[in-house]
């Protein structure tokens, strides 16, 4: 069996370079040319993973197959690659130190003093390896979290060094992405950033093989020499990272750099015919030039930070993309909805999506939302909280229940319509406990779920504590509210809709994680085709 490679994405500088787009970029290249890629991430903060973050503090959560609560980059590797990512491609320190410390209080050690070097490192190195030893890739790519010099990153830099030299010549190579910053009064970009940033990297034992420099203005041959030399890099690894309309140009910006060829010639692997980009290309085209455009409200709790619905947005642009039509996402705060003002804040929207979340704030704008798409016949879908949203909605108003409520917001409510999971109420501890990854869901025919799925039965992700609550499901049915998806093992409804109007469907799944650029995800897909429609009339 041929040696895995292995290539290793660190930044400098600053964070929010981009090391994940760089990294997923570089991917899609690879896969083009025949290779089989995967990439991993390994994130230097202590919470065993992102789920138990504030999307404040870390944007989304995003959610696996395998049910894993991993990074928001994990979503990018997956809509770039279209190969869906595991628990093994999203590491945190805090999963190292917690793997490391239950060995040794199993005894693994045989009494011996337990340290960074070489049990922390060792560990680190193993997991690093794990998809490689796997036999499914031909290349790996692991990005390193945070910037070269952070205290906490420094075991990751020093499991890479390690890594490096045991896999011995042409089988690793380290991609450092930094920052060549232009300083206005002075007219003129500056290498001074990137060039300490490679110093504290070398200082670390490690030597960069190629640079990939993120700018705003194109770098000059003068430049690009002067890194060259300074860098002690090769003058075609100093690769230009200038800044794009989209995340989705970043690839055919790289193939122009040469970065996929620079990696396989220091790899010693072959270059095979140019890159098969034929799909990503169309997409492009269809994105670039959209025959409609539709203003769509994302009505949520988080709208502060955009990172906070990424899967969201992004599923909107492949959407938009396969009905070439531009779509405005406007960011509505729910906090700040009520039907005083519903009418003014709503009134220019084509569709509305009400977003997931978490706890009581700005629920009855949510609620309020879902009151004004139903009865004014907009485009409407509710995700995961928006599809309970609608269903208390749809109680309150319709079934006459004026206190239905999910007992998540009101644990004394005579009507709870949305309640707790049963295996959820012994559950005490918050990390990893929700209902997580890829269940089943079970779709009748005739219903606006099969027209979109065209099929019986899907498999979508979810990420909840709290569904749909079935001992209303007879009387909501009765009054119009159809479950038009239902879980074959438990019952649990993943679906809600409304006949005779233009398009209102609530998931209680989060579709948003399964949507690339290859496979638009159908509900979106269908959801923007609809709001097109509707504007038109």
């Amino acid at each position: 069996m041929a040696q895995t490679k292995y290539i290793f994405v660190t930044g400098g500088v600053t964070s929010s370079l981009g090391k994940g787009i760089i990294a997923a970029s570089l991917a899609k290249l690879l896969q083009a040319r025949g290779y089989r890629t995967t990439i991993q991430k390994f994130d230097p903060y202590i919470n065993v993973d992102p789920g138990t973050l504030n999307p404040y503090e870390h944007g989304e959560c995003y959610v696996t197959d395998d049910g894993a609560e991993t990074d928001l980059d994990l979503g990018h590797y997956e809509r770039f690659l279209n190969v869906p990512t595991s628990q093994a491609n999203n590491v945190t320190t805090g999963r190292v130190y917690l793997s490391v410390i239950e060995k040794e209080r199993r005894g693994e050690f045989l009494g011996k003093t337990v340290q960074v070097v070489p049990h922390i490192t060792n560990e680190i190195k193993e997991r690093m390896q794990l998809l490689g030893n796997s036999g499914d890739f031909d290349i790996v790519i692991t990005e390193i979290g945070g910037t070269v010099g952070d205290i906490e990153s420094l075991p990751y830099i020093e499991s890479v060094r390690q890594l490096v030299w045991e896999l011995g010549e042409n089988n690793g190579l380290v991609i450092h992405l930094t920052l060549v910053p232009y300083l206005a009064a002075a007219g003129e970009l500056k290498t001074k950033p990137t060039q300490h940033s490679v110093k504290t990297l070398m200082e670390s034992g490690i030597k960069a093989d190629i640079l990939v420099c993120r700018t705003e203005h194109e770098l000059s041959e003068e430049l690009r020499n002067k890194l060259a030399l300074f860098c002690n890099v090769k003058r075609e690894a100093v690769i230009q990272s200038i800044d794009a309309s989209t995340i989705y140009e970043v690839p055919i910006l790289m193939l122009e750099e040469g970065l996929d060829v620079v990696a396989l010639k220091k790899l010693d692997l072959p270059i095979k015919s140019a890159p098969d980009l034929k799909n990503w290309n169309t997409f492009l085209s269809r994105l670039k030039n959209p025959k409609h455009s539709v203003n769509i409200g994302l009505v949520g709790k988080y709208v502060e930070l955009q990172d906070s619905y990424k899967s969201i947005l992004e599923a909107f642009i492949h959407a938009g993309a396969a009905n070439e039509t531009k779509v405005n996402v406007v960011s509505i705060h729910s906090e700040y909805l009520d039907a005083s003002n519903a009418n003014e804040k709503l009134k220019d929207l084509d569709g509305i999506l009400v977003a997931p979340g978490f706890g009581g704030r700005g629920i009855e704008g949510k609620i309020e939302t879902v009151r004004y798409a139903r009865e004014n016949n907009i485009p409407f879908l509710g995700i995961c909280l928006g599809m309970q949203m609608a269903v208390i909605e749809y109680s309150r108003t319709i079934l006459g229940l004026k206190d239905a409520n999910s007992t998540e917001m009101d644990e004394g409510t005579s009507n709870p319509v949305i309640d707790l999971m049963e295996e959820q109420k012994t559950i005490t501890d918050k990390g990893g406990t929700m209902r997580l990854g890829a269940w089943k869901c079970d779709i009748k025919e005739n219903t606006l779920a099969h027209k979109i799925y065209g099929k019986t039965s899907i498999l979508e992700r979810h990420r909840h504590r709290y569904e749909f609550n079935g001992d209303y499901l007879e009387a909501l049915e009765k009054a119009g509210l159809k479950a038009s998806g239902v879980n074959p093992d438990t019952g649990l409804v993943e679906i809600v809709e409304i006949e005779n109007h233009p398009f209102f469907i609530g998931v209680q799944y989060h579709p948003e994680y399964k949507s690339t650029v290859d496979n638009p995800h159908p509900l979106f897909v269908s959801f923007v085709e609809a709001t097109v429609k509707a504007k038109k009339k």
